[in-house]
């Protein structure tokens, strides 16, 4: 059902759109690649123009000893809070503004933000800096509205989803910048996220002897251990497809080896390989054991390899989300505004990502995703060439965002 001060929020996001698009356009050309993970220029150009609405960002820059752990050169997490009433709950928004390069193939221009048949083109313009504009936006509507609300908002603008979250909402969290009540983060304009895997990854290191390659006998050969242990490790997704997730969204857990570095030269037998491996964990998996599921599975395979030496090193744990007691109220008004605005059910459902709001579950938060996203990842380009946004869906995520605020402060 549709009141007249959501048909009033609406009405002031459609006079303003043409505004929200240039403020992402603005966000876009803007560079976040991660790695290298320079990201405070970006918090700083955001805050410029967040303050040229009217609104007051803290800025919370991550030190650089905790920078130098992951590899990152510069963190700027951002905190904008709004508050309507003392009493009633504070809901937060978060996006990321870190993203992969860009990389190869592009016809649009990575940065330039360019508007082509309706879509919006750019690194980032999908996932996530859009939702830096869906929030902002549905925030401003909310206070044009002029009514009074219980409660408050807050906007998380943070940049280290890429690399797990931990200085990202993991940061504003742990040093107790925020505890909101509820959080709606980054996602997709046709489906409520309220459940995702977990992600393992591990660096294997095979240490053998490296000899001229024409006394191969001399050496002890790290890549026919690291083949042995390849072959293990794919087989192994035979096992994993039987374990099969109840949630919708989910299939099963999956393993993948992403990176494989060794040797020295053509001539030389390789006397260590590294290898990076990604094992998808579903949310009814429990993250410890699997982890010493696949460090068993490594031990045993590079056993069949005499003189090869392993280590094994842990990358990034992260757990999966599951839904926590309290989402029933933004999945319940976020599925009703959705087929209000967008024409169509709006499912709950999980996904195999895995993402950064896990920290906030973690912290007791209960979280669902959504936002102005797309259908799925492969339908905007997302980590590939030509990422782009259908700004329809920008503008009818913003709707759906500050109708369901509304809705959760005024009750």
């Amino acid at each position: 059902m549709t009141t007249p001060s959501h048909a009033a929020l609406d009405a002031w996001i459609d006079a303003h759109f043409d505004e929200q698009v240039r403020f992402l356009q603005e966000l876009v050309r803007v560079p976040t690649d991660t790695p290298p993970g320079d990201n405070a220029p970006h918090a700083e150009r955001t805050a410029e123009l967040l303050a040229g609405m009217g609104l007051q960002a803290e800025k919370h820059a991550v030190p650089d000893w905790a920078l130098q752990e992951y590899g990152l050169k510069s963190i700027t997490n951002l905190v904008v809070r709004q508050r309507f009433g003392a009493e009633g709950p504070v809901i937060a928004l978060n996006a990321h503004g870190d993203v992969v390069p860009p990389g190869d193939g592009w016809v649009h221009p990575p940065y330039g933000g360019v508007i082509e048949d309706g879509k919006l083109y750019g690194r980032a313009a999908a996932v996530s800096k859009s939702d830096f504009a869906t929030y902002t936006y549905a925030l401003r509507a909310l206070q044009a509205l002029g009514l009074p609300l219980k409660g408050g908002v807050e906007l998380h603008f943070t940049y280290d989803e890429e690399f797990g979250g931990e200085l990202g909402p993991g940061w504003l969290l742990s040093n107790r910048v925020t505890k909101p009540d509820l959080l709606i983060a980054a996602g997709f304009s046709y489906q409520v996220v309220t459940a995702h895997n977990g992600c393992l990854q591990l660096e294997v290191t095979l240490h053998g002897l490296a000899s001229h390659a024409a006394y191969p006998h001399t050496g002890v050969d790290a890549l026919q251990a690291a083949n042995r242990l390849l072959t293990a490790l794919y087989e192994h997704n035979r096992v994993l497809r039987t374990r099969r997730s109840q949630v919708a969204g989910i299939t099963h857990p999956y393993l993948n080896v992403g990176r494989i570095e060794g040797g020295s030269n053509t001539n030389v037998v390789p006397g260590k390989v590294v290898i990076q491996l990604d094992r998808r964990m579903i949310p009814e998996e429990d993250a410890a054991a699997v982890e010493a599921e696949v460090r068993g599975l490594i031990e045993a395979a590079v056993a069949l390899s005499p003189g090869v030496r392993v280590e094994i090193k842990r990358l990034l744990l992260a757990h999966a989300l599951k839904p926590l007691p309290g989402n029933t109220a933004l999945v319940q008004a976020i599925q009703r505004h959705g087929q209000a605005v967008f024409g169509e059910p709006i499912p709950e459902s999980g996904t195999p990502l895995y993402t950064d709001v896990r920290l906030y579950g973690e912290h007791g938060v209960p979280a669902v995703i959504y936002g102005a996203g797309p259908r799925t990842v492969l339908e905007s380009n997302a980590k590939r060439a030509d990422e782009h946004l259908v700004l329809s869906d920008l503008r009818g995520a913003t709707k759906v965002i500050a109708r369901t605020l509304f809705d959760l402060l005024s009750d």
